[in-house]
């Protein structure tokens, strides 16, 4: 494994996806393994490395709404609002998934998609488009905010691991949009309050 500050990352990151790594980078929230979507043998590592269950779904990066409206998703009006509104940032929003336009969502119902306030996680979008990411935890365990304890509470170790500093601890808000109306599934850096005003118009 290769740990690197992170004004390295983004060309040695990029290179690692595409070559089938798993990666561990810092974002806007907590430290997050990402994989490509296109590379099966790294998305099984990832459940592997934080023993995640293969029933949970990873959450989709992309760089903004234009990059989740060519995967031919549910897109409803709550969530362009929603977007416009936190975007990039700590927001999760999980949409239908009905006729996808890319193979690697084919037998999904829903996917959660966020576009970070990260430059790091923005650029690797831009340079390989979607890719999976989720929480650097043991599953049902909480997040360390410092690499070294990130790192030694996986059961194995990323490719490639960037140090981000010491991060905070909370988790995004997840808002499922794929209801008949949308619901607040996991409250996180965004408060609640926020989410409600922009989906009531405020």
């Amino acid at each position: 494994m290769q740990v690197l500050p992170s004004r390295l990352a983004i060309e040695r990151v990029v290179s690692s996806l595409l070559d089938g790594g798993v990666v561990l980078i810092p974002t806007d929230t907590v430290y997050g393994l990402a994989a490509l979507p296109t590379r099966p043998d790294a998305v099984a590592r990832i459940y592997e490395l934080k023993h995640r269950p293969r029933e949970r779904r990873l959450p989709v990066i992309v760089e903004d709404a234009e990059q989740v409206r060519a995967l031919g998703l549910e897109w409803p009006e709550s969530a362009d609002r929603l977007a416009a509104a936190f975007w990039p940032g700590a927001l999760t929003i999980a949409v239908g998934v009905r006729t996808p336009a890319v193979d690697w969502l084919a037998g999904r119902d829903e996917v959660g998609l966020r576009a970070p306030a990260s430059e790091l996680a923005l650029a690797i979008a831009r340079a390989t488009g979607p890719f999976l990411m989720t929480s650097a935890n043991m599953s049902g365990q909480a997040t360390h905010p410092a690499l070294a304890d990130v790192l030694a509470s996986l059961d194995g170790s990323p490719d490639v691991a960037i140090d981000g500093g010491e991060l905070g601890a909370v988790s995004s808000t997840l808002v499922n949009t794929n209801l008949p109306e949308p619901v607040i599934e996991r409250q996180g850096a965004i408060p609640a309050a926020d989410i409600e005003a922009v989906l009531a118009g405020a």
